[in-house]
């Protein structure tokens, strides 16, 4: 069978670069293909062509590589409109070359449709066409496809070197104007290596992921970092605005197989791509992967349509009442709206959907927090903070969606950094965000100590997480205590009735963690953790006595809750030097003493005609 040869088919269309330029004209507008997609021969034959025309307007989405229309001396040459700053263009736009115009990306393609944004001229990057006449965009279909469609003409750098992609992106040499063969690499990004804050943040994110989940992330260090934590992750699916080298260790452990998606089932789903060689080869031909237009990919309804979609996108501030900015520092442009409340949105419709904003606590060196009392001056708002669910930092993860101000400030007042959570606090109190006798502790030395979390199954088989209490439970914990019966109330307080005011509850929950101990045992449900039980002792330093006391609520009683909640806050004493342990208990608790006398020590034991005081040494076993 004799080879096909496209360029003897389409003869008529092939030019060089130079000549396709005389199709454009002052005034026009340009579209330049996306990411690193770019057709960089196309880019510098037009800044080579300046000198015919003046006041082209560029329009761009993301671009890679070299811009060299954003140089000052063609100022009276090009004028750009950027949809998203890169950091090509990011010193120009800073000196005013060019505008931003912020859009939801899911909505960029009707402007092309309407002529709201016309489109006289597109540059694009397309594989050979085949024998059918088709061309794949490769890496980047976004809004490429759209673009093209609508332009007066295309004018295409057909390169052998880029990646043959599946999906809904293709366009037909016919709708080609003018093809310019001219291979070249196709851009790559460095593989960011993540830090150990962004180790901590992706270890936060993952236990947010769920097996059979579907997930947008996009690239940079974060997705990066949160790929590590997902290798043990299965059934995982994709559907994302893009993606980068991360996507094939996930793939070759298992992890990522597409096989439970509600749409697409079995594929891949992105709108283009950015990384490295590996990456491109990776993807070339390949039928897992399939790209489809933005206005498919960032469709709130068709992302809402998949089970448990996790939308992960990161922000540059959050303010105390969950407002967040993502494409801005101050009056300074920074970056774009681009596809993020499309996915926190469409990731909110999902049944079992979770919509992650994720940032590192501090910027700058750790000279300033991301999480602020208010915005900085000049800074707009990407996400609500009605559309605002799960924050996460590496200090942990704070879901704010259907929560009070109260509350929302106290999530992210606790993963924010330590160093600035107490000028958080007052700033909240003098905004009335929060009460004014809400317990300032001395952040910077009191650690939340991650490593006494554990998981544990009861005897009936459920598995309870196990944790430090956090000043964030106070609403759990208040929850729980107006959830006990009159019978558990007595046998705990020894009264019939109990209020548990705020000023009582922020003392149970503001601790520090080295002479007063609580663990609480959690479940999860669907606005975050609810707290079925806590273990808690108080330290005398003097004596290393501490007065223990735990409590189950009524449901989860008699499932062995309680003799693991003693035994456990009974380890931590130990390794903390904690010499005895005393209690108070009415005789008709018989469950609790039966749990004391079962403990492995030697329990005495006091009747004054009311109550058992129950004492026993920690440093001797029976």
């Amino acid at each position: 069978m004799q080879e096909f040869d496209w360029n003897q088919r389409y003869k008529d269309k092939i030019t060089t670069a130079a000549a396709a330029m005389k199709l454009i004209k002052s005034g026009n507008s340009i579209f330049i293909g996306t990411g690193c997609g770019q057709p960089q021969h196309l880019v510098n034959a037009l800044v080579e062509h300046s000198s015919k025309i003046y006041d082209a307007h560029i329009i761009h989405l993301l671009t890679m590589g070299t811009a060299p229309y954003a140089d000052e001396k063609f100022r009276e040459k090009f004028k750009m409109n950027s949809f998203f700053i890169a950091d090509n263009v990011r010193d120009a736009f800073a000196k005013g070359i060019g505008d931003y115009t912020p859009i939801f990306l899911s909505e960029i393609p009707i402007e092309f449709e309407t002529g709201r944004i016309p489109v006289d001229v597109a540059l694009i990057s397309v594989t050979p066409p085949d024998v059918n006449g088709l061309c794949s965009l490769g890496v980047s279909v976004d809004i490429v496809k759209s673009a093209a469609a609508n332009a007066k003409y295309v004018i295409a750098q057909v390169n052998n070197r880029m990646p043959r992609t599946f999906g809904d992106c293709f366009v037909h040499v016919n709708t080609i104007d003018v093809l310019v063969p001219r291979d070249e690499d196709i851009i790559e990004i460095p593989i960011p290596e993540p830090d150990g804050t962004l180790r901590r943040i992706g270890q936060n994110i993952a236990r947010l992921v769920d097996d059979g989940s579907t997930i947008e992330c996009g690239i940079g260090r974060i997705p990066q970092a949160l790929a590590e934590f997902l290798k043990d992750k299965r059934d995982l699916g994709v559907h994302t605005e893009m993606f980068s080298d991360w996507i094939i260790e996930l793939i070759e452990c298992g992890a990522i197989t597409c096989a439970k998606k509600t749409l697409n089932r079995g594929k891949i789903i992105a709108s283009f791509c950015m990384g490295s060689k590996r990456l491109y080869d990776y993807i070339d031909n390949n039928p897992l992967f399939e790209f489809y237009p933005t206005e498919y990919v960032n469709d709130v309804f068709i992302i809402g349509q998949h089970e448990k979609m996790v939308g992960i996108n990161v922000g540059l501030e959050i303010d105390l009442t969950g407002q967040v900015c993502s494409d801005s520092l101050g009056y300074q442009f920074y970056s774009g709206i681009g596809g993020q409340v499309d996915f926190i949105r469409g990731s909110a419709r999902s049944r079992g959907g979770k919509a992650i904003i994720a940032m590192p606590s501090t910027a700058r060196d750790g000279t300033i927090s991301r999480i602020v009392p208010r915005l900085t001056e000049g800074a707009g708002v990407v996400t609500t903070r009605g559309d605002v669910h799960y924050v996460v930092t590496e200090y942990g993860i704070a879901y704010l969606h259907g929560k009070s101000i109260r509350e929302r400030v106290m999530d992210l007042i606790h993963i924010a950094h330590p160093k600035f959570r107490k000028e958080l606090i007052q700033a909240a109190k003098a905004q009335n965000y929060i009460y004014e006798d809400q317990i300032e502790l001395a952040w910077d030395q009191v650690t939340y100590p991650e490593e006494l979390e554990r998981y544990d199954t009861l005897r009936d088989g459920t598995e309870i997480f196990f944790r430090p209490i956090k000043p964030t439970d106070e609403p759990s914990l208040s929850e729980m205590l107006y959830s006990l019966s009159e019978r558990t109330v007595r046998t705990r307080y020894m009264t019939h009735t109990m209020a548990f005011p705020h000023r009582d509850i922020q003392r149970l929950t503001n601790i520090d963690y080295r002479q007063d101990v609580a663990i609480v045992g959690v479940v999860p449900r669907v606005s975050g953790e609810e707290i079925v039980a806590i273990a808690q002792y108080f330290l005398d330093p003097k004596s290393q006595s501490a007065e223990v006391a735990f409590l189950v609520q009524d449901e989860w009683q008699r499932k062995g809750m309680g003799t693991f909640l003693l035994d456990y806050i009974t380890q931590i004493a130990r390794q903390r030097g904690v010499r005895t342990f005393w209690a108070k208990v009415l005789p008709s608790n018989e469950p609790m003493l039966t749990i004391f006398h079962n403990s492995g020590y030697k329990i005495n034991t006091e009747f004054d005609g009311e109550t058992y005081d129950i004492t026993y040494d920690l440093t001797k076993d029976e």
